[in-house]
């Protein structure tokens, strides 16, 4: 067994979880498009580094009607809005953070952005080539924010320490990188009927694939890459036959770094958590190693990272030293319209390698 140890013990210090961005009542959000329960993850993060729920918009549709329960019963102190027009008409308001159908996220967003407010969005942040450059055009015309809440790097301790790890030389320069980013689907009544509507939903490679790449681009320190294959299918749900449960890409980066990964809705039910996420590093001078959900197997917990350099072989205990910096950055970028958390350009490159590997997925799909 590895020893297990905290990551100043192996010389590489990092800075502690942050405090609150702002005073009290200086940043104040409104919680909209409550079709997905990431909105629940996304309001948590930021409340939890200083702002406060000054709006929630509810919706009947019966999937998000749960949600907004779930929300107003959390947030009391917040206003129940009869529309989305009372929330941008509010001069009080700085962000809003929903989670729509993704098909609709780009519109929304760009509406929120000409009301002179700034967005959060779930991912995957749009469906389209089109909407990407729709939305391009709207932070241009607006100098507002279209930010993108890529989870499965921003909520994770362990994947926030890993790129504090290659930023202080653990494993010398990235090279490789393979992404694993299994889902659970749970009962298909469990899902909204936009969720296996390929229209809506955009496909597995732009929606949760977006983490992959949101994550390798941070990794190898790049904003774009060339899409060597991509692959999507329905290798287990033939009576949703616009779902696709399976999807697959490959690339390169024009450093030479390269990245394979799959996404998947195939996580069976005996794992007692959502997916067995993981991500494999491989440097010129080490290897790290995410098991970020689960540590299958074992004892350990969730949010382990495994090194192993010239120097060390250990298992590395992420939980509670880093925190989630990215909400108290993200505030602060917001009052001081700064770049801190992530800029602009990385969430768009990000939403575009996506885009393009839906693409050239659809494209070989419809060609067999």
């Amino acid at each position: 067994m590895l020893h297990t140890v905290l990551p100043h013990e192996i010389g590489f210090p990092v800075e502690p979880p942050p405090g609150p961005a702002c005073a009290p009542g200086e940043f104040p959000i409104a919680l909209v498009a409550p079709h997905h329960g990431h909105l629940g993850g996304m309001a948590a993060g930021l409340v939890g580094s200083g702002a406060n729920v000054r709006w929630i918009l509810p919706d009947d549709e019966p999937h998000a009607r749960k949600l907004s329960d779930t929300l107003c019963a959390r947030y009391p102190e917040a206003r129940v809005a009869r529309c989305l027009d009372e929330i941008l008409d509010d001069p009080e308001t700085r962000l809003v953070c929903g989670a729509d159908i993704t098909a609709r996220r780009a519109e929304l967003g760009i509406r929120v952005m000409e009301a002179g407010k700034d967005y959060f969005t779930d991912k995957g942040p749009m469906t389209t080539l089109a909407q990407l450059t729709a939305v391009r055009e709207a932070v241009d015309r607006t100098g507002r924010k279209y930010y993108c809440y890529y989870c499965e790097r921003l909520a994770s301790e362990c994947s926030i320490l890993a790129g504090e790890l290659i930023r202080q030389g653990a494993i010398g320069r990235v090279v490789h990188v393979i992404g694993m980013g299994p889902h659970r689907l749970g009962p298909p009544e469990s899902r909204p009927d936009w969720f296996f509507r390929k229209a809506d939903y955009g496909g597995i490679l732009c929606d949760i694939a977006a983490h992959q790449c949101e994550q390798f681009l941070t990794y190898a320190g790049v904003e774009t890459a060339d899409i060597i294959s991509a692959r999507v299918a329905n290798v287990a749900h033939p009576d949703f036959p616009e779902l696709e449960d399976f999807g697959e890409a490959s690339m390169v980066a024009p450093n030479g770094a390269s990245f394979q990964f799959r996404v998947d809705w195939l996580t069976p039910d005996a794992l007692h958590t959502w997916g067995d996420g993981r991500i494999f590093i491989l440097g010129t001078e080490g290897t790290i190693e995410l098991r970020k959900y689960i540590d299958v197997a074992t004892d350990y917990g969730d949010n382990r990272l495994y090194l192993f350099n010239q120097k060390h072989e250990v298992n590395v205990q992420a939980k509670g030293t880093c925190g989630t910096p990215f909400f108290a950055r993200f505030i602060r970028d917001c009052l001081d319209r700064t770049e801190t958390a992530m800029t602009q350009a990385h969430v768009f490159a990000a939403a575009e390698l996506g885009l393009r590997c839906q693409l050239l997925a659809d494209q070989a799909r419809a060609a067999q």
